[in-house]
């Protein structure tokens, strides 16, 4: 039980909300004065946390289809450095604590869902701190832009040696969709690559509408090309900064994919657990302006998380099965919309 309560913190309680969360520090250094971790080689295979032919033991067992993988998930992980007392600004991809957090955490948590529509890929990257947010303009833009150049460096080297023209599911959480949201600005949006793209995941960070000129918000569960984004709290809470954050942003229904109003218990596919466990038709939700709000999950731990408004952490987990099969089904739908073609030609 102890184990299930301290992955618990990860994958259904937010230990420090990167948007609404403060992180106070004095004593934390310039941007500037400190200096930065390597940069990392991404011909080496040290600097991936997951490459299609090392998935770890744990991860295996959510693999059903581990062959005729035709689309490729580059999967790009949320900020696991929150502690105060960590002064650095970013984290090197050699940190064994940071990495042990990506593989355990983040990876067998999130981009499992995705195992099923594609071979994995998934870069370590120099991290920026959570406080980069809160202070954004005293060292938090530089640090977000070097973990940035380390996601568009590995994105580079996945394309040159690990691609090979194969459609692409872009993944992310929080820091990961600010980042992602970056790199379909830089190598998708309006460009060749555009061709290649099945689907971004990108929840848990607001994205503005119109924020691509050419890459639109999916409101079909077999729709491709596009992008679906959702940020989940209690329903009927708004969380603060409501206003200058969230209304008026993008939001995904992540149950029926159609962007409804609401989505019934009934249709709800399952939330992985911190136990490892599969809970369907655990969950309502509602679309609101620029939220997603759930009710009460209705599963046997349901009193941890009664009077909890912020699902930030479980913005992929909570709907993990609906995920799955949606990648499954938007892959299978980009195959066959490119027979169509080739057999037009």
């Amino acid at each position: 039980m102890r184990r299930y309560l301290r992955s618990f913190k990860f994958t259904f309680i937010v230990a420090a909300f990167l948007i609404l969360g403060s992180c106070k520090s004095a004593v934390v250094p310039t941007f500037s004065a400190q200096q930065q971790p390597a940069v990392p080689n991404y011909e080496h295979v040290a600097t991936w946390a997951i490459l299609p032919d090392s998935y770890p033991e744990n991860l295996k067992h959510w693999q059903t289809n581990a062959t005729n993988l035709e689309a490729d998930i580059f999967y790009i992980y949320p900020t696991l450095n929150i502690e105060k007392k960590d002064l650095r600004w970013n984290v090197p991809v050699t940190d064994s604590i940071q990495n042990v957090k990506v593989i355990d955490k983040a990876v067998y948590f999130q981009a499992s869902a995705f195992l099923n529509a594609g071979k994995l890929y998934v870069p370590y990257y120099r991290q920026a701190h959570l406080r980069s947010y809160t202070q954004y303009e005293k060292g938090g833009k530089e640090a977000l832009n070097l973990a940035y150049s380390d996601i568009k460096e590995a994105f580079k080297i996945y394309l040159e040696k690990y691609n090979h023209g194969r459609p692409i599911i872009l993944a992310s959480h929080s820091q990961g969709t600010t980042h992602a949201i970056q790199l379909l600005k830089d190598f998708f949006d309006g460009k060749p690559l555009q061709n290649q793209l099945v689907a971004a995941y990108l929840p848990g960070i607001a994205i503005k509408k119109n924020a691509f000129e050419h890459i639109k918000l999916m409101t079909n569960p077999r729709e491709i090309g596009g992008f679906v984004s959702w940020n989940t709290f209690k329903k009927n809470y708004y969380p603060k900064k409501y206003e200058e954050w969230f209304k008026g942003k993008e939001v995904s229904n992540p149950i029926d994919w159609n962007n409804s109003n609401e989505s019934d218990r009934s249709d709800h596919k399952g939330f992985l657990f911190a136990n490892d466990k599969l809970y369907a038709q655990a969950l309502k939700v509602y679309v609101k302006d620029g939220v997603l709000w759930i009710s009460l999950p209705h599963f046997p731990y349901r009193l941890l998380v009664l009077g909890k408004k912020q699902y930030h952490a479980g913005d992929i987990n909570l709907f993990w099965e609906d995920i799955r099969k949606n990648a499954v089904l938007r892959v299978e739908s980009y195959l066959k919309k490119q027979m169509i073609s080739e057999n037009k030609d």
